[in-house]
């Protein structure tokens, strides 16, 4: 199992020590490092930023959102930061949620997700591979656009950068059963949320039958500490804002996927608390339990003792969320 470091998205301003962290990283060992976005900073100028830093370890984006971009904007963004870093590209992507894709980005949210994402990889893929122009007849990612507001003047194009790698690795945030089985089908790796080594079936039936060489690559918080309670806070935290304010009351994908993993009568109450803006109340609310299967926190050797738990199932990659230069180097010691 490798390791990944997750620097997430920017809070209030940039992240001051996340360009040592990654070089810390990089120095341990670790195989990757990750940048996100949410509705502030966006993923590919701080990843460029730390590209510029390193040398060797492994650049992606947990993820960038394809409501964000059109996906030859994003192909280019990636084709562009991997031959400035050497090959280091791997491009992460997902699809978000209505709340944000309607609320930050102003176009509606797809009526059929799942065609909307073929599509994007479908382009994504063909600028990459740049084998001819990009063509696809689709419903919501058509290249030419032939709408009946277009002009009619759009014409078939292909990069006029030839991609230093046509098999670019692509993976795919995905959390419903049916996201997952595409996914496995149409990507080159998975990015689950919440992932619990002990509930894979959570995520349905496509994560026993994944096809060889497909990466799956979880984020989990890990901190090495004494006191469990005050070590998952900033996990409940998380869960609280992501399953709480990541979403309508009616349409959360984040709570419905807590609410298959069992825990369906408390992700309704972190959502009417957190609605209701008690979001402290919100936070309390996550269990400790649900917060601690998918995390890594505790003393050594609790860590130590859990790990093998998740390099027992299908995980390939352990993107590690931290700020703790200590628990960076206490996880690759235990996972060397």
């Amino acid at each position: 199992m490798r390791l990944g470091l997750a620097l997430g998205y920017w809070g209030r301003g940039p992240s001051p020590g996340h360009v040592e962290l990654a070089r810390e990283a990089e120095r341990l060992g670790y195989d990757s490092v990750w940048t996100a976005e949410s509705w502030g900073s966006d993923a590919f100028t701080p990843l460029t930023w730390i590209a510029a830093h390193t040398s060797t370890i492994g650049l992606g984006t947990a993820v960038a959102q394809m409501a964000a971009r059109s996906p030859t904007t994003t192909a280019m963004h990636a084709l562009t930061l991997d031959h400035l870093s050497g090959g280091r590209m791997t491009l992460g992507l997902g699809l978000s949620g209505p709340q944000v894709v309607e609320g930050w980005y102003g176009r509606p949210f797809p009526a059929s997700p799942l065609t909307a994402t073929r599509e994007y990889v479908d382009v994504v893929r063909q600028v990459l591979r740049r084998e001819g122009p990009v063509e696809l007849d689709g419903r919501f990612h058509p290249h030419p656009y032939r709408g009946p507001d277009g002009t009619g003047l759009g014409k078939p194009l292909k990069p006029i950068t030839h991609p230093l790698r046509a098999g670019l690795p692509v993976l795919l945030g995905a959390e419903g059963p049916r996201n997952v089985a595409q996914t496995a089908r149409i990507a080159d790796g998975w990015l689950p949320l919440y992932w619990s080594p002990d509930r894979p079936d959570a995520y349905g039936p496509a994560v026993a039958e994944l096809p060889e060489g497909f990466r799956v690559a979880p984020m989990a918080r890990v901190r090495v500490c004494d006191d469990l309670a005050e070590g998952l806070l900033p996990v409940k935290a998380m869960l609280g804002f992501y399953i709480g304010g990541m979403g309508h009351a009616r349409r959360n994908f984040h709570a419905d996927l807590m609410a298959r993993m069992g825990y369906e009568e408390e992700a309704r109450r972190i959502q009417e608390l957190f609605l209701a803006g008690r979001r402290e109340e919100a936070v309390l609310a996550v269990p400790d339990a649900f917060a601690d299967e998918i995390s890594l926190v505790g003393p050594r050797e609790r860590i130590a003792e859990r790990l093998e738990r998740w390099r027992a199932g299908p995980v390939t990659d352990l993107l590690v969320l931290t700020p703790d230069p200590h628990t960076l180097r206490v996880l690759a010691e235990l996972n060397s």
